[in-house]
């Protein structure tokens, strides 16, 4: 089948998947779940074929562990698709409801977004949380993943589309494209694709944007900075900043710059210094933070790279003040932090700086859709439309609206002596 057709069929198919019963939608992932499971040692199998070819072509080490996809991370994909099998099912709320007159009433229900196109990096894990996502939610789906993982990627979408099949799932709810023509030939398809969510580089998403007229969901860099305030804890701190950097340094949520308030800077910074570099992470930082600690001078480059690796940049601060200002101009509006003990601090920072997720006290990692309770995750949108954050199922759904009438026309609300509106708000949930 060709990207057409794929593209075609997920169309047709998206009509009757938006229409499926909850039951029958977390029965499908029971399924998968039970695929994944059954079938872990095949699984595995491919995946080592991809981490062999990986490691002749010297991939780097942070995206050879993003790569590997063993039974520890086949048990944690079962336990995600448990977790949104345990989720109410998204479709079909009632968002709001009004009268409009006596026996005439409006309301906005939620409904899937339809065809997802989701472009995204060599995560085999990331398929099987896509995948997921956009079935609970009643979208159908079509993958893109890195050629890296291209034998797992394989496996994968097949045990999902085959464990799917006796669950009344409509046929070609799922396509999986392998080359980058199946890319651009996707960025044409706005008869069929309603979203596309690209997952990489900011060169790639802003091509991907420029390419297309399909509407575009995601993030390009994830620039993420922890800011440890004047009035911080510093063992809070320096715990915060360890792990926001150190565990899991090769994803979009890791922090990327260290800024630090003058204040605090010389009781905080060595022993930052000697914490990080013990987990094996390189340090750069402006010339005051070298008059404190030995680094590698930083330039404006630093502070406006996504490093993806064990590199951390550092930044000394006047106030919070220029903080905020350093992070509005250099980050990329995905996740920033502050650590203080200063309420209003806390609060100041939250409200200026533009950011999808803006944390007080706690590690930029947090920055995940299943540690958000969403169910996992289709990506990270910086976007300020639709959806922003980490997106879950509620990110892939938009809204209709329903009005139920008892014979009204418009005729009877226009010229003199017309009906009026109500437009009265109801407490109650939408059903016929």
């Amino acid at each position: 089948m060709d990207i057409t057709e794929m593209a075609a069929a997920a169309k047709n198919a998206s009509i009757h998947l938006a229409a499926a019963k909850t039951d029958v939608k977390n029965k499908a992932l029971a399924a998968i779940a039970a695929a994944l499971k059954d079938r872990a040692g095949d699984i595995v199998e491919a995946n080592q074929k991809d981490l062999a070819r990986a490691e002749k072509d010297h991939l780097a080490p942070p995206l050879l562990k993003r790569l590997k996809f063993d039974k520890t991370k086949i048990t944690e994909a079962c336990a995600g698709l448990q977790s949104l099998i345990n989720l109410p099912d998204p479709v079909g709320r009632t968002l709001d409801a009004t009268e409009l007159d006596a026996g005439l009433e409006l309301y906005k229900v939620s409904c899937p977004i339809g065809v997802v196109g989701v472009i995204f990096e060599s995560r085999p894990d990331a398929l099987v949380q896509i995948s997921a996502l956009c079935l609970k939610s009643g979208n159908t789906v079509l993958l893109k993943g890195g050629s890296e993982a291209a034998h797992t990627n394989r496996i994968l979408a097949r045990l999902i589309t085959e464990a799917t099949e006796p669950c009344q799932i409509p046929a070609g709810w799922l396509g999986l494209l392998e080359t980058r023509d199946d890319v651009a030939d996707m960025l044409d398809m706005a008869e069929f694709i309603d979203l596309i969510v690209p997952r990489g580089s900011n060169e790639f998403v802003r091509h991907i944007i420029k390419n297309t007229n399909i509407p575009v969901l995601g993030h390009a860099d994830g620039i993420c900075h922890v800011y440890v305030d004047a009035a911080a804890d510093l063992d809070m701190a320096l715990n915060i900043v360890a792990d926001s950097k150190c565990q899991y340094c090769a994803v979009c949520n890791a922090a990327e710059t260290l800024l630090v308030h003058r204040d605090i800077a010389k009781a905080f910074l060595p022993g930052a210094k000697d914490t990080l570099e013990a987990k094996g992470v390189r340090l750069r930082g402006c010339p005051e933070t070298a008059r404190i600690i030995d680094v590698v001078q930083a330039t404006e480059d630093d502070w406006r790279t996504e490093y993806l690796d064990y590199i951390l940049s550092i930044k000394i601060v006047n106030s919070l003040d220029e903080a905020v200002e350093h992070i509005n101009t250099f980050g990329s509006h995905h996740t920033d932090v502050i650590v203080t003990a200063n309420k209003t601090s806390a609060a100041k920072f939250m409200a200026l700086v533009d950011s999808a997720d803006v944390f007080f006290n706690c590690s930029t990692r947090f920055s995940d859709g299943f540690r958000f309770g969403l169910g996992a995750e289709v990506g990270i949108s910086t976007n300020k439309i639709h959806a922003r954050g980490p997106v879950g199922l509620e990110g892939l759904l938009i809204y209709k609206w329903h009005l139920i009438g008892t014979g009204q026309v418009v005729a009877d609300y226009t010229g003199p002596d017309t009906r009026k509106f109500t437009h009265k708000k109801l407490d109650k949930g939408y059903e016929l």
